[in-house]
């Protein structure tokens, strides 16, 4: 598994599932993308809520989108998963500390469990023995992702970024690879543990499945209060998930968000910022935030 897969399963991914089952309703008609325009006296940002993983079929992107990134000449992502020295340098931080194993940190009958999981999405044993739990099961939650055909090579992030070079478009990171590793460093050997077995019972009985369909119905739909509520269900349902998303989502708006108001207040041309969709939902996302701080927010 490369870092950037890994990297994007981990901070986009933190379990989605079906608050009673909106996951397997057929999405609206998608009258709207996951797409806000913010304005200020002087400039325009765009927000476009991604999915990392994704498929042929998402191509080419709605005309509102297309046409907000075309009139951007700047491009501004969480962390460009395309640079592979960010990526290798961050790689060690996924990694267990020698000689401890994954099999010798989780309990026995958890393991073994694990290890069906491996054996159902044909993954060896060896590939994840010196992984830390929380990137071992988002591995499989990324690999549960591939099974329901969303690929990581049709990931939008990956896509904008592709287009962007082209157009030779200014590329900027919210945060980078090396602070994003950091976060995931900072998570403690209590709350790997805990990560792993939500993950893990999520696969077990079906859950993740539902998630994917949730988050994918909800983003192709521009429906955030969808994707808030596939959310609340997946915290009711697995201990410890509100605290992961309290860290890798909602703590990291406060930065986010300064850096994007610096855009919209002392820049001169759009900034088409991508990020992932849940970043964009809710209360204490990123549109609301800048929409309380007194820019014009409108969803296209």
């Amino acid at each position: 598994m490369r870092f950037a897969l890994a990297l994007a399963a981990i901070l986009t991914l933190p379990g989605i599932a079906p608050a009673q089952s909106p996951a397997s309703v057929a999405p609206a008609a998608a009258t709207r993308s996951f797409l806000w325009e913010v304005s200020s006296l002087t400039n325009r940002v765009y927000l476009f809520g991604t999915v990392h993983a994704g498929k042929a079929s998402f191509y080419p992107l709605a005309e509102p989108v297309r046409k907000a990134f075309e009139m951007s000449p700047v491009l501004a992502i969480e962390a460009d998963i395309t640079d592979a020295k960010a990526m290798e340098e961050g790689a060690p931080s996924m990694l267990l500390t020698p000689p401890a194993t994954l099999d010798t940190v989780i309990p026995a009958p958890v393991y073994t469990r694990f290890r069906r999981q491996l054996e159902r999405f044909g993954v060896p044993e060896a590939q994840v023995a010196n992984l830390k739990p929380f990137i071992a099961a988002s591995m499989l939650a990324f690999a549960e992702w591939g099974k329901q055909g969303y690929l990581p090579q049709y990931g939008v992030d990956l896509y904008l970024i592709t287009k962007a070079r082209e157009a030779k478009k200014r590329i900027v990171e919210l945060e980078g690879a090396k602070a994003q590793t950091e976060l995931m460093a900072s998570l403690t050997d209590r709350e790997q543990r805990r990560a792993f077995e939500g993950t893990l019972q999520s696969l077990e009985n079906g859950i993740a499945a539902d998630q994917i369909t949730g988050l994918v119905n909800a983003w192709q739909s521009g429906d955030a209060d969808l994707l808030l509520e596939v959310m609340r269900a997946y915290n009711e349902s697995v201990p410890g998930a509100k605290e992961l998303e309290e860290k890798f989502i909602w703590s990291r708006h406060e930065a986010m968000a300064g850096k994007i108001e610096y855009w919209l207040l002392n820049g001169r041309e759009p900034v088409f910022v991508a990020v992932g969709a849940l970043h964009l939902a809710g209360p204490r996302g990123l549109v609301e935030i800048l929409r309380k701080r007194g820019h014009l927010v409108r969803q296209p």
